[in-house]
Formats: C-alpha cells, structure tokens, sequence
C-alpha cells in the first residue's frame, strides 16, 4: 500500500507511460529504415509508427481527461500535512503524503468500529 497514489496523480501517470510508451515504439519502428532491413523495415517503421503515434493520441486523451476532472474536484486541506490537495469520489489519497482522506464519516478509514 506504500506505492498508492491520490487519483489525479493515477491518471497522469497513465498519460505518462502512454507517451513515453508510444515514443519508444516509434523508435523501435525507425530502426527499420536505420538499419535498411529493405521492405520488411519499412513496413515495420509504419506499423509500430502508427501503433505509436495511436498511444501518443491516447495519452493526450487520459491527460484532457484527467485535466477536466481536476477542474470539478473538491479541494480540502489534508490533516496530517496540511496541504491543500484535491479529492475526487468519496475517498482519496492526499497528492503529498498519501493519507487516506474521506469527506463522509462512514466512509474513515480511522474511525473505530
């Protein structure tokens, strides 16, 4: 549970590897034309340029995504650091510390039972 992240910083994450993910493709792809693998290269630059350039579109999206839902979240400052931190659903994790943070009593990751 050490490597839990607040949700935002989940989706960015997601934007992250798709980018580096579609532009290492893209690398890979072109190694095909560098090398002059004749035909064959050329044929596998232009598929994994286009699977590259389809998760470099697919990043963008998770990160528009993730921006539109930045902007509708609710900003608390978190108890344990005293940050202010953005929360989204009924429980999240404060962006700085990772403390479970809750807006409804039943939902308390702390209240005893």
């Amino acid at each position: 549970m050490k490597f839990k992240s607040s949700k935002v910083n989940e989706f960015r994450l997601w934007g992250l590897l798709l980018t580096m993910g579609g532009m290492l493709l893209m690398i890979v792809g072109l190694a095909g034309i560098v090398f002059n693998w004749g035909t064959a290269g050329k044929i596998m630059a232009g598929i994994f340029m286009v699977v590259g350039a389809i998760a470099m579109l697919a990043s963008m999206a998770v990160y528009f995504w993730a921006g539109m839902m930045s902007t509708s979240t609710t900003v608390i400052e978190c108890p344990e650091c005293g940050k202010p931190t953005k929360m989204l659903g009924k429980t999240d994790r404060c962006m700085f510390c990772k403390t479970i943070l809750s807006l409804d009593p039943k939902h308390d990751p702390n209240a005893s039972v």
